[in-house]
């Protein structure tokens, strides 16, 4: 089916773990030369793409010792620079590192206070960047910032603590949507220039006013880590030439680097069943910022954190996510937010109440289409983290479908799938497109085993989250009727395949959306994508609903499915008003961070 002419917008909104995503308007044909198929032609036959074993399950981490992990300048230059959007396309997030971290025994923090946070700023290259030290000749524009440093602190015999360099970060303001800048940052009162970096550059969001201005294309990667995978699902990224990059958590895996010798372990509480604490090995955070600067230096990348950002700390790991919360910006205080966990952004186009409230501000006829991400799955037939959310599920999922959310993203189960349209295990046409990219190629290696392989159904007592409740459930009809797990692929779930990579969300205009997953062994084939679907909103036909999600139950105001198996979408069809909307081409990119709900299991569990 052909997709409609380009027009509209973009929004984001991140609330946590929950990303929503668009970008622009270019069309991808498959290899085989055939069409590509929408979501109108489904609910689609459940499929699985058996794990090829003529591939590595997974990679050792790349060593600290490795070229592309080394620092990019030396102090006082800055290094590990990278960029976020904001709160709307005039604005621009510019984070960096400056001084040198120490780890040790006895550390001595860096004064921040001691270093300036600059950038300057221009839309013309300035020919002399590379040796100017005098930028006030060269850059109209300066924004200036703060800088703040960190510590992991162990007080137990045998682990080493660590403090950072001093992290930048200043907020440009009042830019020009869809404009191309050229930028130093660092400390302008050095001499010679030998506080500032080299000249670079990045292209603001198109603005949300303007007509057929999406970003070009919005890349999603999760569970990313840094292994020899990693790089290679990172360079295949990059050659997709994306406007935006959005991480659904658990980047670094700094966390399982010094206690596992650098290769992981399936189950750490098994393989350290003494240790008073999973030690967090920090430097490898820096090596992760130095690798990933090329990209991040010249495209926004959206963070939100998932459960190996949690980095518990101090006596009985009363402190958490100290490097997330000091590395990266995120516009938190601009979207009316009071923590970095949860936050909403344009880009052309207690946590429940503020998504709530921040829902009920979209105006879909100026943004379309809203897309979410969080980190953990609650559709998924995997056996890994199978259920292992589903009070998140229980207690989030009528708000989500109650305001037409499309597409939602999430990591944490190491492969990939994707659904058809659902709501409450029920096959629905206007519930969201459940979509798990957590195959980013992290040291933990690719999911393969499914629950509903032979005697791979996870028992009660697996899958428990960190933080939470547990809400396992058995099904009370269709054909896992009084089961756990299904016996056969669920009919929920379209597409599986255990592969590392990455996906490429592309909106075209205000209905349609296409969205590519790249799988790493494909970087090099001509025009060869593991999967690739149109994803298409009917706002016709999938009214929003004007009342609020009942606290109980969750439920539109038509009610609640029950937890029952649909043939197809027909049945739903019945239940649906009729009515119309007008839709202009707009577009919102939402994401929300659940940052209380993370996996623990038994004692010999997955973290």
């Amino acid at each position: 089916m052909a997709a409609p002419a380009a027009a509209g917008d973009l929004r984001f909104l991140l609330v946590g773990v929950l990303v929503v995503v668009v970008v622009g308007s270019r069309l991808v044909r498959r290899a085989d030369g055939g069409g590509i198929p929408t979501t109108l032609d489904g609910p689609f036959e459940p499929a699985t793409r058996a794990f090829d074993r003529a591939l590595r399950q997974g990679s050792d981490d790349v060593p600290l010792t490795d070229p592309r992990l080394a620092p990019r300048a030396r102090p006082p230059a800055p290094e590990q620079i990278a960029l976020a959007a904001s709160s709307d396309a005039t604005s621009v997030w510019v984070s960096w590192v400056t001084g040198e971290a120490q780890v040790g025994s006895h550390l001595n923090p860096l004064d921040p206070s001691t270093v300036r946070s600059e950038v300057w700023y221009s839309e013309r290259p300035s020919p002399t960047a590379a040796a100017a030290g005098d930028v006030s000749g060269h850059y109209p524009h300066v924004a200036r910032g703060k800088a703040e440093v960190y510590s992991q602190l162990y007080p137990y015999p045998g682990l080493l603590n660590y403090t950072s360099g001093a992290i930048h970060h200043v907020r440009l303001r009042g830019l020009k949507p869809a404009t191309r800048y050229y930028y130093r940052c660092g400390d302008s009162s050095v001499s010679g220039g030998a506080g500032l970096s080299g000249e670079l550059s990045f292209e603001t969001l198109p603005s949300s006013a303007a007509a057929a201005a999406y970003p070009r294309r919005v890349a999603v990667v999760g569970d990313l880590g840094l292994t020899g995978n990693s790089t290679s699902t990172v360079e295949q990224l990059a050659r997709n030439d994306p406007s935006l990059v959005v991480v659904v958590g658990d980047m670094t895996y700094a966390n399982q680097y010094r206690t596992t010798g650098g290769r992981g372990v399936p189950c750490f509480s098994c393989s350290f069943p003494d240790a008073p604490l999973r030690e967090s090995y920090q430097p490898r955070w820096d090596g992760w910022g130095r690798f990933m600067e090329p990209l991040t230096s010249r495209i926004p990348m959206m963070v939100i954190e998932g459960n190996h950002e949690i980095e518990p700390q101090g006596q009985g790991g009363a402190v958490t996510f100290a490097s997330y919360l000091a590395r990266f910006a995120v516009p938190s205080e601009e979207s009316g937010s009071n923590t970095k966990f949860y936050y909403s952004f344009n880009a052309g186009g207690a946590q429940y109440s503020w998504l709530e409230k921040d829902l009920r501000k979209i105006d879909r006829r100026v943004t379309p289409w809203v897309v979410a991400a969080w980190h953990p799955p609650w559709y998924n037939s995997y056996s890994s983290h199978y259920q292992e959310f589903e009070c998140m599920r229980q207690a989030m999922e009528g708000l989500l479908y109650q305001h037409g959310v499309d597409i939602v993203f999430s990591g944490h189960v190491h492969a990939y799938e994707r659904m058809n349209r659902v709501f409450n295990y029920t096959l629905d046409p206007c519930g969201p497109v459940y979509i798990t990219i957590g195959d980013g190629g992290n040291i933990e290696k690719i999911d393969i085993d499914h629950a509903d392989d032979p005697g791979k159904c996870p028992g009660p007592g697996d899958n428990h989250p960190e933080f939470g409740g547990v809400c396992h459930l058995n099904f009370t009809s269709g054909p896992a009727k009084g089961k756990f797990c299904w016996e056969k692929q669920p009919e929920w779930s379209a597409f599986r395949e255990s592969s590392f990579g990455h996906g490429i969300l592309e909106v075209v205009n205000s209905t349609y959306a296409l969205w590519t997953w790249h799988r790493n062994q494909d970087a090099y084939g001509e025009d060869s994508v593991g999967d690739q679907i149109y994803i298409v909103r009917q706002p016709d036909k999938c009214l929003l609903q004007t009342t609020s999600a009942s606290s109980e139950n969750n439920c539109p105001s038509q009610g609640c499915p029950s937890l029952v198996s649909n043939s197809g979408y027909g049945a739903h069809k019945d239940i649906i008003r009729s009515g119309h909307l007008i839709w202009n081409a707009s577009l919102a990119i939402w994401m929300i961070l659940i940052s209380t709900i993370f996996i623990k299991g038994n004692s010999c569990s997955r973290f």
